[in-house]
């Protein structure tokens, strides 16, 4: 092909079955004699299990059978997928509540019945005997008895460089903060679900799974007693993920041992009820933050101290957010001397795990909101109080001095003060600050507000995919990764494309399948275009080396003097010469021709963005409308504009409703007040402005063949900062917003003590 395939804007290549309703989401999904599983759940948030009465829940017709803690207590709790401290196995969570309960909505027995009514009906006649407890609902307080010998504290997280007590001597000026994230969740459309049955070999097969089938595959292995061939993996089409999907839940245990001990095919639907109170939550972090700083604004220290609400157990993310919470809050700026400690406290709330930019979005509202402090005492333009701050680009690669995820940050490229240049002209900031000064002097309330951010992608440590030559000419690329929504088949088909020389409708790409390839990492950390990305670009060439092997004996020439044009094998210095084309090449061999690819990389790749929103507040309601919100993203390189730009504008939006909207509450008992969309209240288009973005490519990454970096969290890591920083300026009084989400009874109290 003469025109370059990376980097065009070619439509999404996987999404004909989703407009033409032929998606197959796990609710669509059925197999004959299925039962169906509905969850009974705790309504106490602490306390202990006297006793479970099943009896007249399993009398009712239709019911094969209740199971309660005592029946399934040879399996073991649910153990970590991302491991990076260790003593946290006391606080694992059991599939059904083992004598005492510590959530509202912990998992307590499960019903098995023919028809999904009957075994809602079942679970209401299943009664609980729990004696109640004190719930502990603040982590700032001394953390209670969590088990014989253990305290509620599961782990404290420790990040530190430099000289602080240098730092903070020496005539520095020092700032105080106190700052708050609320919890949030990604409540994506379909709500969880799944489906397990044994075929006729005798494989249990899970489907419904998505993110990390593999890694979930060897966990069910593990806790269930299977050798690991017995038991595969099938991603369907999913309804959103943003970290939800992908950890092992209860729910998913309890669904493949239902299949294994009662030999029959059982599915379960989580209504929405359910994913409120039971699903990962996420951020529910409260900061205490000093920063050192000159005459100039820069920051000569930093000194954060957080708690992390993690919720009544510790599921198979480990700490995954807290590490990077710590790790990633330095950002853009140099900052010589750094300390973040945070403490994970269990807490008798619904467990947390990730939610998109886990720890990003809360340390960049944490870092940003000290940048805007100190313009503010020092009555200089936050705009150049980052600008001083900025790492120069003469220093990259920039070792940071931490790490995170269990490797060294060093951010690999980039030139943050041209961008942020290059970002503010697309702005055409004088302008709209002209603007916004004539429209406060006319006594509208409307303000703009910053925020910078590093974002983390590519995690390994490696990734592997299977490229074939198939019998009908199709090309098949098989990996280990897995579809969110992202479009991971049209970039993968799209590297494939350009490398092999043949046209993008000639590839398939499959993904998400144990049983077609035997390991992958899956879809977190912004990793899939990066590593499997990467991998693709190294199996294309070694297929193109067999194809014109094979190829060479039919056109009478050596596979060196042969190439692929536009899909078509011929010689490579006589394009009017005798040819092939893929499918007749595939008709005259005895197997497919296959190639494995890996990619490794020890390090992540680092994009980078600014954020900016202008918002206008209702003096009467206190009420904040976001009229502009723009994105500007570093990718490295964008193998499709189209879907870099779709990110970014999701994330935003996302980012938006956590800066605004969303948080989950309870009252002094533990009970959740936001179970439904009542009260845990998502943006709709009324509340999103068209989202404005500038996707860079100035700073490709030297650490993979394609110098591409993860573009699924840089729109939402610093939205919550930007915003906050708007409202202040509207409201005239910076240093006003330390809280998220921010709410109009917050905005009302601030305009009557001003």
């Amino acid at each position: 092909m003469s025109e370059p395939v990376i980097g065009q804007r070619i439509r999404r290549v996987e999404d004909r079955p989703l407009l033409t309703g032929r998606g197959r989401f796990a609710a669509d999904i059925d197999h004959p004699g299925q039962l169906h599983m509905r969850i009974v759940r705790s309504a106490v948030a602490h306390g202990h299990v006297r006793a479970i009465d099943a009896v007249a829940a399993k009398r009712l017709p239709g019911v094969v059978t209740v199971w309660t803690g005592t029946d399934v207590a040879d399996v073991p709790p649910i153990s970590f997928r991302m491991m990076r401290i260790s003593g946290l196995e006391p606080f694992r969570q059991p599939i059904l509540a083992q004598g005492i309960v510590r959530y509202v909505g912990e998992p307590i027995a499960v019903v098995f019945a023919d028809d999904p009514y009957v075994a809602e009906d079942a679970e209401d006649l299943v009664t609980a005997d729990i004696e109640p407890l004190a719930p502990y609902l603040d982590p700032t307080l001394e953390p209670p008895p969590f088990a014989p010998g253990l305290v509620a504290e599961a782990a404290v997280v420790r990040k530190e460089y430099g000289d602080l007590a240098a730092a903070f001597g020496g005539g520095a000026r020092v700032l105080e903060l106190g700052l708050a994230i609320a919890r949030q969740s990604g409540v994506p459309i379909e709500t969880r679900g799944a489906l397990a049955h044994i075929d006729s070999s005798g494989v249990l097969r899970f489907e419904g799974a998505a993110k990390v089938p593999h890694q979930n595959q060897r966990a069910l292995a593990t806790m269930l007693g299977l050798a690991l061939d017995r038991i595969h993996l099938h991603e369907g089409h999913v309804g959103g993920g943003f970290g939800i999907r992908g950890e092992i839940y209860p729910e998913d245990v309890l669904v493949c041992l239902g299949a294994l001990r009662l030999n029959r095919p059982i599915k379960w639907i989580e209504d929405r009820r359910e994913h409120l109170i039971a699903a990962n939550q996420s951020r529910g972090q409260r900061h205490r933050v000093r920063v050192a700083f000159d005459e100039r604004g820069f920051i000569r220290g930093l000194d954060a101290e957080f708690w992390v609400e993690q919720g009544g157990y510790i599921r198979s993310h480990g700490v995954t957010v807290i590490d990077l919470t710590a790790a990633m809050m330095p950002g853009p700026y140099v900052i010589p001397a750094f300390r973040a400690i945070g403490h994970v406290r269990l807490t008798n709330k619904t467990p947390a795990g990730t939610y998109r930019a886990p720890g990003r979005f809360e340390g960049s509202f944490v870092r940003e909101r000290a940048i805007d402090a100190i313009a503010a005492a020092l009555k200089l333009d936050p705009i150049e109080v980052r600008r001083v701050n900025l790492i120069g680009p003469e220093r990259m690669p920039f070792k940071r001095g931490l790490d995170t995820l269990g490797t060294e940050i060093v951010y690999d490229s980039g030139n943050y003060p041209a961008f942020m240049d290059k970002a503010l002209a697309t702005f055409r900031l004088p302008d709209l600050k002209r603007s916004l000064a004539e429209r406060r002097a006319s006594g509208e309330m409307v303000g703009l507000g910053l925020g910078f951010f590093v974002e983390k992608s590519g995690l390994g440590p490696s990734d592997k995919v299977k490229m074939s030559l198939t019998p009908d000419g199709t090309i098949e690329v098989v990996c280990g990764s897995a579809s969110l929504g992202q479009g991971i088949d049209t970039v993968l088909s799209q590297i494939a494309a350009e490398k092999l020389n043949v046209p993008i409708a000639a590839f398939r790409v499959r993904h998400g399948q144990t049983d077609l390839i035997d390991e992958g990492l899956g879809a977190y950390a912004s990793r899939v275009t990066v590593m499997t990305g990467s991998a693709v670009s190294l199996a294309a060439p070694a297929l193109a080396k067999k194809i014109c092997a094979a190829a060479a004996p039919l056109l009478q020439r050596r596979p060196d003097e042969l190439a692929l044009v536009d899909g078509r094998i011929g010689q490579a210095d006589n394009p009017a010469g005798p040819d092939i084309t893929l499918a007749e090449l595939a008709r005259t061999l005895a197997a497919p021709l296959e190639v494995e690819a890996r990619f490794e990389s020890s390090h992540m790749s680092y994009p980078y963005g600014l954020h900016a929103a202008v918002v206008r507040i209702d003096a009467e309601t206190g009420a904040v409308a976001i009229e502009r919100f723009f994105v500007a993203y570093d990718v490295g390189r964008a193998v499709n504009p189209t879907l870099v730009e779709g990110q970014l504008v999701g994330g935003a939006a996302q980012g938006i409703g956590g800066a605004l909207y969303e948080a989950f509450v309870w009252d002094d008992a533990g009970q959740p007040l936001a179970a439904s969309f009542v009260d845990y209240l998502v943006p709709t288009a009324l509340e999103i402005p068209p989202i404005e973005t500038l996707v860079l490519e100035d700073a490709p990454s030297p650490i993979n063949p394609l110098g591409v970096k993860g573009a699924g969290e840089g729109g939402i890591s610093a939205a919550g900062a930007a915003i906050a920083s708007a409202v202040d300026d509207a409201l005239g009084n910076p240093g006003a917003i330390t809280r998220l989400p921010i709410r109009p009874d917050d905005v009302r109290r601030h305009l009557r003590g001003r």
